[in-house]
C-alpha cells in the first residue's frame, strides 16, 4: 500500500504574500519529501480571524494527513485552525501571538508535533509572547538571532524544516503501518 504524503499549507503573514521568499524556499524543502504543497493567498483579508476562515474553507474536503506551517500572522491562522484540521504538524514562524485585534487571545495548538521558530530581535512579536505560549503548550521552540521576517536565518529554517518533515513523515508511515498490519490480522 502506498503512503499518502501529507498535504502541506502554507499561510502567509499580514503583508506577506503566497509566493513570498520564506514560502518559496519551504515549498522546495516539502516537494522533496514528495509533499503536496498549497499556499492560500489572504492578501485581500484583514482580519486573522476570517483569514482562519478562509484557510479551513479551502480545507473542507481534503482528507489528512495535513502540515500547516505559518509565519507571524499566518501561524496565528494555523494554530487556531489546528483545532477543526488536526494536523500532523505545525511549523510557525514568528508566530503573531497575543497581540491587539486577534479574537483568539489564547489559541491552543492541536498537532501531534509543533515547532515555533522565532527571533530574538523580532520588533512585532516580542519574545516574552512566544515563551508564554510555549511553556504553555509545550512546544519545541528554537530562538534564532533573526528580526520578524526571519530572512537571515532561512539556511537554518529549511535545516529545522527538513528535520521536522522527517519526523513526520517517519510517525505518519509506522501510523499507517500499524493500520495495515491491524487490517490484515482481521482479515488472516
Amino acid at each position: 500500500m502506498a503512503s499518502a504524503k501529507p498535504l502541506v499549507l502554507f499561510s502567509h503573514g499580514k503583508e506577506g504574500t503566497p509566493n513570498g521568499n520564506k514560502i518559496v524556499q519551504l515549498m522546495a524543502v516539502a516537494t522533496s519529501f514528495g509533499c503536496h504543497n498549497i499556499s492560500v493567498d489572504y492578501r485581500n483579508i484583514a482580519s486573522p480571524d476570517k483569514r482562519a476562515d478562509k484557510l479551513l474553507d479551502r480545507l473542507k474536503d481534503h482528507p489528512p494527513p495535513l502540515v500547516l506551517v505559518g509565519s507571524s500572522m499566518g501561524a496565528y491562522i494555523s494554530i487556531v485552525a489546528s483545532k477543526l484540521l488536526n494536523p500532523k504538524g505545525l511549523f510557525l514562524l514568528a508566530p503573531a501571538l497575543y497581540l491587539p485585534g486577534y479574537n483568539n487571545q489564547d489559541p491552543t495548538p492541536h498537532a501531534n508535533i509543533t515547532t515555533i521558530i522565532h527571533g530574538w530581535n523580532d520588533e512585532v512579536v516580542p519574545v516574552a509572547n512566544v515563551m508564554r505560549f510555549s511553556q504553555k503548550h509545550k512546544n519545541r521552540v528554537h530562538f534564532l538571532d533573526a528580526d520578524h521576517r526571519l530572512l537571515t536565518a532561512m539556511p537554518i529554517i529549511k535545516s529545522m524544516f527538513t528535520l521536522f518533515l522527517d519526523e513526520i513523515l517517519t510517525s505518519f508511515i509506522k501510523e499507517e503501518s500499524k493500520f495495515v498490519d491491524k487490517k490484515d490480522n482481521n482479515y488472516g
